[in-house]
């Protein structure tokens, strides 16, 4: 990540441009043995991104607009998120590995500034 230093009076020290993958789907999805966010987690971390973290949803549709809720007992397909801020090169090494997956729902792509303090 390219990195700006800012003035010494700022309270946020580095400034630096990084990207932002969001990846959607519902969390019976499997890749193997394992429920997909955890594979592609795994990924990522075998990749040496910056982190990654995995948000789980209450309540969601996609495309088939069928309505996924916590409210039905035993639901096994509430909308999962998983967001992974890094380099450009890094995101799109994850996301080539990611070319193989099935399953997944949507992916979002966009560049953003990071703050460090």
């Amino acid at each position: 990540m390219e990195k700006q230093r800012k003035d010494k009076g700022d309270s946020m020290n580095v400034k630096q441009e990084a990207v932002r993958l969001r990846i959607y789907l519902g969390e019976d999805k499997r890749d193997g043995g394992l429920p997909l966010y955890q594979a592609i987690v795994a990924k990522a971390r075998r990749l040496r991104c910056a982190g990654a973290t995995v948000v789980r949803g209450t309540e969601g549709f996609g495309h088939s607009t069928r309505l996924h809720t916590s409210d039905v007992l035993f639901s096994e397909d509430l909308p999962v998120q998983i967001e992974i801020i890094d380099s450009a090169q890094k995101v799109d090494e994850l996301i080539a590995a990611l070319d193989q997956v099935g399953e997944i729902g949507l992916i979002t792509y966009e560049r953003v500034t990071v703050l460090r303090c």
